[in-house]
């Protein structure tokens, strides 16, 4: 086997880590911290809030070095759901604010977050770079789309991107920051 199939493999397998370990709620007991907290689309600074919390959650664990990509990741999942989600029906409830849950699920190589919503409809995920990087600098903004550049702000910054349908309807869109490489590099003592 040449480096090149080692190194996909390697790929491969911290891929199916990461995604095993998506699953759980992360034990304190093997470096992990988990956050969940709630907000609501209506209030004049949610994402601010949001942004914070990730901050202080970040910090207070030791990982200061995706505080700012964290941050911004976060900011972009909740302006979308204040901006875009429609409350399904059975979800709605007249002259109630609408709901936005945030998850972190840390572990000493991966930081996932979830922003939660009451809409049903599917993310409309970027497939890929709309130019190629050469050619963003001498673009204007004026060819760039007017919307759907916050999830491809999230790609670019996270290692992954995907989201999930609620149970009861809503969905979560998740996002995957990889830290260090193992437990001994870890930020999380």
């Amino acid at each position: 086997m040449d480096a090149r199939q080692t190194r996909r493999r390697e790929h491969l397998a911290n891929e199916l880590d990461a995604f095993a370990h998506w699953y759980v709620a992360p034990d304190p007991s093997s470096a992990g911290h988990y956050l969940a907290l709630t907000l609501f689309a209506e209030f004049h600074d949610t994402a601010r809030v949001a942004r914070d919390m990730t901050a202080e959650f970040l910090r207070g664990t030791g990982a200061n070095e995706v505080v700012d990509d964290a941050r911004l990741a976060v900011s972009e999942l909740v302006g979308n759901v204040v901006n875009h989600a429609v409350p399904d029906r059975r979800l709605a409830h007249p002259g109630a604010a609408r709901r936005i849950d945030v998850t972190f699920k840390m572990w000493p190589k991966w930081l996932f977050i979830g922003v939660t919503d009451e809409d049903s409809t599917p993310p409309l995920l970027p497939a890929g770079e709309a130019f190629c990087p050469g050619l963003m600098g001498e673009l204007s903004e004026a060819v760039l789309p007017d919307s759907g550049r916050g999830l491809l702000i999230v790609q670019r910054l996270a290692a992954a991107v995907w989201w999930t349908p609620g149970d009861k309807g809503g969905k979560t869109v998740w996002c995957r920051l990889d830290l260090d490489d193992g437990a001994e590099n870890s930020p999380i003592r």
